[in-house]
């Protein structure tokens, strides 16, 4: 009786002190409902999980950790005009007129200049990706900086990690940044103890540990960079993995993607988000690229846009929702998990409303079966609102891509679903050019012709069972 006295008491403080801080610290009401709910519900293990699993506890974490970017203008609340002054040689590249606004937005949510004279080529799939990496590596002189959500020690991964280990023997600083979370599955050999034997600088982000305890699940790097002797840069949705070889018969689970490579002033963005990322993980300085000195004319306009839970935080949703409301004719989108919440859901259908055509492409069969149920349970409001949804045959596309009005687009790491525009630190590139567009939407065209168009009817004349079951994932999409 005398346990149960202290017990209780204790229980319920612990419970009510959760239940508080959801409530002072949730952005979501729907969010803070949950997790007061799991708080008094459950007193003791309630607040375990808040205090382990909660978003807010990553968003703390992440501000106070987190260095302020390197460039100037970067503080919250400055003035992003007085970035203009200080990158005086980026003279705001000239950018399609019907995206001047998104332009200009973008400038004040990022406070980051859009960069002209660049050059991007897609490669699909890592039969494309891979050999001009590993040759990128082979040739670097300088330096080598690598981040990669997975690493995979199979038979691309021991490529990579021999030719980094050469890199690093010929004299060039090698650094090498992997995600704590992935790299933690016990379905993976960890490539940062081969790394770490061949001499190689790695680093884990975040990496989940019993002491001090920092079980945090949610704080995930998920871009993926390569960046060769500050001049030569890649970026897009594929891993290290031998996965992305898509036309490899030997390959037991192949995905399609899509990766970028990238020349220009745009590099320094790309090695900027790696450095930021690298001393986060507790690592020291590493090589970046000086500015460019003087302004590229010729050549894609581009900036990178950086979102995750930290200063970041929401700033890809507020991109989207400024380049949705800009397009007049088209928008194009294609991604694996496709779950965005509601206000980008409503920008969509007010296009739609506006005359603009929505065409987004889902892969049929999908690597996360629950994510894959919740995708559909939302779907018959989509395509009743006149969103046209499509399904591309397998195997898994894993690629990302978004295209409005032939003249603007989006490359990058994230998804269109919470974990992306919530959790994960993701980095994307925004490109004005209609070349590229053109060629990304040539792509999306054949994509498209080979999809299955989904109908009201065709998700009417699911099961009941099956309803249910898709619409009980869907509770959960805040968190797959």
């Amino acid at each position: 009786m005398s346990w149960m006295l202290v017990w209780w008491p204790l229980a319920l403080a612990l419970g009510l002190y959760a239940a508080g801080h959801a409530l002072l610290h949730k952005r979501d009401p729907r969010s803070a409902w949950g997790w007061m709910g799991l708080s008094l519900m459950l007193p003791l293990a309630g607040p375990l999980i808040y205090f382990l699993m909660g978003v807010n506890r990553v968003n703390t974490r992440a501000h106070r950790m987190r260095p302020p970017r390197r460039a100037l203008g970067r503080g919250v609340g400055l003035d992003h005009r007085s970035d203009a002054r200080h990158h005086r040689e980026h003279q705001r590249p000239v950018v399609p007129a019907g995206f001047r606004q998104v332009a200009r937005t973008v400038d004040v949510i990022t406070r980051r200049p859009l960069l002209a004279g660049n050059t991007l080529q897609p490669l699909h799939n890592g039969e494309e990706a891979f050999p001009r990496m590993l040759a990128a590596i082979d040739a670097a002189q300088e330096s080598v900086l690598l981040a990669s959500y997975i690493f995979d020690v199979d038979v691309i991964g021991e490529r990579f990690i021999a030719a980094l280990a050469k890199a690093r023997v010929r004299g060039v600083r090698v650094c090498v940044l992997v995600d704590g979370y992935a790299e933690l599955s016990l379905r993976r050999r960890r490539a940062s103890r081969r790394l770490t034997a061949e001499g190689v600088e790695v680093l884990r982000f975040h990496p989940p540990t019993l002491l001090p305890p920092s079980l945090h699940l949610n704080l995930r790097n998920h871009r993926k960079l390569l960046i060769v002797d500050g001049q030569l840069g890649y970026t897009g949705g594929m891993n290290i993995s031998h996965r992305h070889m898509a036309l490899d018969p030997q390959n037991p689970v192949p995905e399609t993607d899509l990766h970028f490579e990238l020349r220009g002033p745009i590099v320094q963005q790309l090695a900027e988000a790696f450095a930021d990322d690298w001393r986060y993980s507790g690592g020291n300085a590493c090589p970046c690229p000086p500015e460019p000195t003087e302004a590229a004319i010729e050549g894609a306009a581009c900036r990178v846009i950086t979102d995750g839970p930290n200063e970041d935080l929401g700033q890809l949703t507020l991109v989207l929702m400024s380049a949705f409301a800009s397009a007049r004719k088209r928008i194009r989108i294609m991604t694996p998990y496709f779950l965005p919440p509601r206000e980008l859901v409503a920008a969509l259908e007010t296009a739609v409303m506006r005359g603009v055509k929505v065409e987004i492409v889902l892969p049929s069969r999908s690597d996360l079966e629950k994510v894959r149920r919740a995708m559909r349970h939302t779907l018959g409001e989509l395509v009743l609102r006149g969103l046209r949804i499509y399904y591309q045959p397998p195997p898994f596309a894993h690629g990302k891509l978004l295209m409005i009005d032939g003249e603007y687009a989006q490359i990058g790491s994230a998804n269109m679903d919470p974990r992306s525009l919530r959790l994960n630190f993701e980095l994307v590139v925004e490109v004005y050019d209609a070349g590229f567009a053109l060629q990304l939407n040539q792509h999306f065209e054949a994509v498209r012709k080979r999809s299955h168009q989904v109908r009201q009817q065709e998700l009417r004349r699911q099961p009941l069972r099956t309803r249910l079951v898709d619409a009980f994932w869907w509770l959960f999409s805040p968190y797959l």
